[in-house]
């Protein structure tokens, strides 16, 4: 009986021992399990905090290196800032210096141009003194001209009435004469002449001056002579050639051909030989050579009325034509 117990007891016990034994085993698993699950937490704990205080100290070290950089950065900005300054204030003391100099020369520029101001100034009040004095020198010899001139006028105003009460005396002689003459011829031809009546008279005047030719023509107009104008020698040969006249006047400077050769050619033609030519000149150097040319009478400028018409009447007096040509 107890040995079937034994026998029955036996594998159970075996059982039970194996399932305490497995059981053991499994404590002792999971006990090791979970001490290397706590030894694997611990150095996972010991690595994490490693690394956490490597990254500290990274981050010490980055914080470290970037104070620095601030602090290199700071000096550097205010080494930076310094030189701007320093810049600045040598730009400005260039500046100051350049106003300066700007000021300087603007001065220096101004003095000279008041200096060409005022020597300019006194070069115009010297010109416009010596202008001035100029111009009363001038009025004074203008006057002193003028004066010469009044008394230059005067005098040959004088000559030529002297000249034209001489002519005129002349020409009344040179008529009584002629009218003796004359009264003598009719007296012996039986009244065959008489005189050239003063509305039958022809004077040719030769002047290239529309002025003179135009006074003269008034004037001889006014005594009822007949008249005839040329501006030029060839146009007073034409007129000649055309129409005889009694009496020539003409002007010494003209264009072409001038009263010197205008009286020489009245002189070589037998038809004006024996014209009475009268030459107005202003000069009194021309007597020689309006003698050798030919010229009746030269009258000055400025000529009085009276003496061109007495040497025009003392022409026309001496004139007979037929007495039937009445």
């Amino acid at each position: 009986m107890n040995e079937l117990l034994t026998w029955t007891l036996a594998p159970a016990a075996v059982a039970v021992v194996l399932l305490l034994l497995w059981v053991g085993k499994r404590r002792q698993r999971r006990a090791q399990d979970a001490a290397e699950q706590r030894e694997a937490h611990r150095i996972a704990q010991e690595a994490a905090e490693h690394a956490a205080r490597q990254q500290r100290a990274e981050e010490a070290r980055v914080a470290a290196e970037r104070e620095e950089i601030a602090r290199f950065e700071a000096q550097a900005a205010r080494d930076a800032a310094a030189a701007a300054e320093a810049r600045r204030l040598a730009q400005e003391a260039a500046t100051r210096q350049a106003e300066a100099r700007r000021r300087a020369e603007q001065q220096a520029e101004a003095e000279r141009l008041d200096r060409e101001q005022a020597a300019r100034e006194a070069a115009e009040a010297e010109r416009l003194e010596a202008e001035q004095l100029a111009r009363e020198a001038e009025t004074l010899r203008l006057a002193a001209e003028h004066a010469e001139a009044e008394r230059e006028a005067a005098r040959r105003l004088v000559e030529q009435e002297a000249a034209a009460r001489e002519a005129l005396e002349a020409a009344r002689q040179a008529a009584e004469q002629a009218r003796r003459r004359a009264e003598a011829e009719a007296a012996a031809a039986a009244q065959a002449t008489r005189a050239l009546r003063v509305d039958e008279t022809l004077v040719l005047v030769a002047d290239d001056s529309k002025i003179v030719r135009v006074k003269i023509s008034r004037l001889l107009a006014a005594q009822g002579y007949r008249i005839a104008l040329a501006e030029s020698g060839e146009q007073a040969l034409e007129l000649m050639a055309a129409e005889r006249p009694h009496v020539l006047i003409t002007d010494v400077e003209m264009p072409g051909i001038d009263g010197f050769e205008l009286t020489r050619q009245v002189r070589a033609s037998v038809a004006t030989a024996e014209l009475p030519v009268l030459m107005i000149t202003s000069s009194d150097d021309k007597l020689d050579e309006a003698r050798a040319a030919g010229v009746t009478q030269l009258l000055g400028k400025p000529y009085s009325e009276e003496a061109l018409i007495a040497a025009i009447e003392a022409a026309r007096v001496a004139v007979r034509v037929p007495a039937t040509l009445d």
